[in-house]
């Protein structure tokens, strides 16, 4: 498992055009390489699934998605160990990992991809800010995941995050 630094402080890589471009780019490169998508996401509460699905041709790579909000529903639904959950907190690099590992499994997709934070304005402790977000992504051969700090409002820090999430799953297509 690969994970990197805070991934950047307060940009959310240029809006709404970026995201839009982000996640035409992750289709493009899902097709081509013959991949298939599923997304599991709480902090962005289905904004990463709804920009890619707001794109034609998504029904070719993306198998679905859920938004597990509840730790109840992180462990029924993707098989997240209750132990993991009270060891590391929801908002973790292994709760990130282990919900796009589930995902995958759950919908049968080549590739899992997840987002796990606190988009604020409350929910934060002193060890876990609001702005905290984990991404990750997952194949059969290769797991990434990455830690980000935000600093914006709730709507910003969730668009940082799915936009992160979209770069992150395009960099395991191109670099395995």
């Amino acid at each position: 498992m690969q994970v990197d630094g805070d991934g950047g402080g307060d940009g959310d890589g240029g809006g709404e055009g970026a995201a839009r471009a982000a996640a035409q780019r992750v289709l493009d490169a899902c097709r081509a390489q013959g991949s298939t998508l599923a997304i599991a996401e709480t902090d962005t509460g289905g904004l990463l699934l709804a920009s890619l699905t707001a794109l034609p041709g998504c029904s070719a790579v993306v198998l679905g998605g859920v938004v597990p909000y509840h730790d109840d529903l992180k462990q029924v639904l993707l098989g997240i160990d209750p132990s993991l959950l009270a060891q590391h907190g929801a908002v973790s690099a292994a709760v990130a990992t282990a919900m796009a590992a589930g995902v995958r499994r759950l919908a049968g997709a080549t590739m899992g991809l997840a987002t796990t934070g606190i988009a604020g304005p409350g929910g934060a402790t002193p060890a876990k800010p609001v702005g905290l977000a984990y991404v990750a992504a997952v194949s059969a051969s290769a797991v990434r995941v990455r830690e980000h700090r935000w600093h914006g409002d709730r709507a910003h820090n969730r668009a940082a995050s799915a936009q992160a999430a979209l770069e992150l799953v395009l960099e395991l297509l191109e670099n395995g």
